[in-house]
């Protein structure tokens, strides 16, 4: 069965995310045939064709297993799209000694919305992207372009009436069926985008640099970012615990051998 893509695509309608079609991307769970449907709204068990979980478990776990970067693996793929927006939705490492690294990502495409499971990726590319969680990676729009300087999440559609006005205030205002733009931003928690912080982000774009919010509220240090995602915090929290408990229990070991053998070799010398 072959995947078609559609030859032109509208700012809503969905581009294909790893060869398949937006509205019908499932994702995996790691190391199994588990397959959710995911829509802007909620997730519905919707059962796939044979072939197209073939290709899309084949597709998925190649870029999961593989030493290239998954952002550039949907970058290429959402080239054909107008908009998008690929989010750093969360990592984790795992293991104190040989240690595996994990993302998961969130993309946007006009209204629709996908999230993955927890993908597999090498450490150049965790390492990578690791100030960044809770920010756009890549994102593109018919009036900016696209830019792969981090930024907070719909910055790059302020300005744009498609999707908002400024208001009274001074302040940028989201349409209601883009109200996710401003939870992503942190807009329960009194974050609003003001002029100056939208020319601040576009000199950062201009220049190709990341853009942390005004007040460095966004990114994997970030206070925003810590009051969305306390989960992420409270991991790395205990794994940093779980790699100094075993640093310490090999180092208690080898000092443990280390006393012994010079015992041994001190009473044969004193014989």
């Amino acid at each position: 069965m072959k995947i078609r893509e559609p030859n032109r695509l509208t700012p809503h309608q969905p581009a294909p995310i790893f060869g398949i079609p937006m509205a019908e991307t499932r994702w995996i769970k790691r190391r199994r045939s588990f397959v959710k449907s995911g829509n802007s709204s909620h997730d519905v068990g919707i059962p796939l064709k044979s072939t197209l979980l073939k290709i899309f478990c084949l597709l998925f776990l190649a870029v999961g297993c593989s030493q290239q970067d998954p952002v550039k693996q949907m970058q290429e793929t959402l080239a054909p799209a107008p908009d998008y927006t690929i989010i750093l939705e969360d990592m984790q490492e795992e293991g104190a000694v040989f240690t595996k690294y994990y993302h998961k990502y969130h993309v946007l495409q006009g209204e629709r919305q996908v999230r993955t499971d927890w993908v597999e990726v090498t450490e150049d590319v965790y390492r990578k992207y690791e100030p960044f969680l809770g920010m756009a990676l890549v994102s593109k729009s018919e009036a900016e372009g696209m830019s792969s300087a981090p930024h907070p999440p719909g910055y790059h559609h302020v300005g744009n009436p498609t999707y908002g006005h400024w208001g009274g205030g001074g302040f940028w205002v989201w349409y209601g069926q883009y109200s996710m733009m401003r939870t992503l931003l942190g807009g329960g928690m009194g974050r609003n985008i003001y002029r100056n912080d939208y020319d601040d982000y576009r000199t950062n774009r201009r220049s190709g640099r990341p853009y942390y919010g005004k007040d460095r509220d966004y990114g994997t240090n970030g206070k925003l970012t810590k009051q969305q995602r306390p989960n992420f915090y409270k991991r790395r929290q205990a794994n940093l615990q779980r790699k100094k408990s075993s640093f310490s229990q090999k180092a208690q070991s080898r000092f443990g051998r280390s006393r012994s053998g010079f015992g041994g070799r001190s009473g044969g010398f004193g014989k």
